[in-house]
């Protein structure tokens, strides 16, 4: 089971959140069956918004969003405070030739655009507050580096955000998937943050590492060297989507009782299919017959 642990370390100057998320980008790429460069990006965004959501105090929802102008046209993720994470990407398919070096070319699949950040709350105690929204260019499209960007820009917080994700040609596809978010807090000493910085620089790849069985608090002891930490939550990871049966019920009754009668004369049902899980949920002729009848 993917696993998420949230800590501090220097008298709580530096937050920590590192996650393995394996099982849970194995489950979006399985559903979606994205193309290898758009599994990485996805994989990576996923994770990304598993570790911001860990180190925000109050929220129900929470939204990552990519609007950008590259092959894989945009990148959509949503996760909540219990470590469920949902997202797609706009064309699965989009695929890059590898980089120089051998890499998935996440980068040039992404291209330019902006990096939105949305948290909504209220919702379990019947409130609907105005969302926050949050936004900066895309500095750099590697999505890691992006997540680090929109810390620093928009919420005013220095941070080092790690993100891999290591796949195979065969099921199932990924190998290892991971990530660590360190954040740097007022009041955080010069002479840590420089510790940090340069173990940071010499950590090998967090994917090889969670390949051979490392947890999250392997994953920490790996980017703070020295550092001690202390854990001070952990949860699970997992994709797990919100849509439903009687969601989709819901929507197809609420286009309209002309809409849902038009439906069953045509095709005698309806069919829709979510698109952060790509669950297609199907209405025969009966559902419709009953939706008319409460319409």
């Amino acid at each position: 089971m993917d696993r998420l642990v949230y800590g501090t370390a220097a008298d709580a100057t530096v937050r920590l959140i590192a996650a393995v998320t394996t099982d849970t980008v194995e489950e979006a790429i399985r559903r979606h069956e994205t193309g290898p460069t758009a599994s990485a990006a996805l994989g990576r965004m996923l994770t990304g918004a598993a570790l911001l959501g860990a180190s925000l105090k109050e929220f129900d929802r929470l939204t990552v969003r990519i609007e950008s102008d590259g092959p894989v046209g945009g990148i959509t993720v949503e996760a909540n405070n219990a470590g469920d994470v949902r997202g797609y990407v706009r064309n699965p398919a989009a695929e890059l030739p590898p980089t120089a070096d051998g890499k998935f070319d996440v980068r040039g699949l992404v291209g330019q655009g902006m990096f939105y950040v949305m948290r909504e709350s209220g919702f379990d105690i019947g409130l609907h507050h105005e969302p926050y929204v949050g936004s900066v260019p895309i500095t750099s499209g590697e999505i890691a580096e992006d997540f680090a960007y929109y810390l620093a820009k928009s919420e005013q917080i220095p941070a080092a955000v790690l993100l891999g994700v290591l796949l195979k040609k065969t099921e199932p596809f990924v190998l290892a998937s991971g990530g660590v978010m360190i954040q740097i807090m007022p009041g955080a000493n010069d002479h840590i943050v420089t510790m940090i910085e340069d173990t940071v620089r010499r950590a090998p790849h967090l994917t090889e590492v969670i390949k051979e069985g490392a947890t999250p608090e392997d994953l920490l002891k790996l980017v703070l060297g020295i550092i001690d930490f202390e854990v001070l939550a952990e949860r699970p990871v997992a994709f797990r989507c919100t849509c439903s049966y009687d969601r989709a019920f819901a929507m197809i009754s609420a286009l309209g009782r002309d809409e849902v009668a038009s439906m069953l004369a045509e095709d005698n049902g309806a069919m829709m299919t979510c698109g952060f899980c790509n669950e297609t949920y199907r209405l025969d002729d009966g559902a419709l017959e009953t939706m008319l009848s409460e319409l």
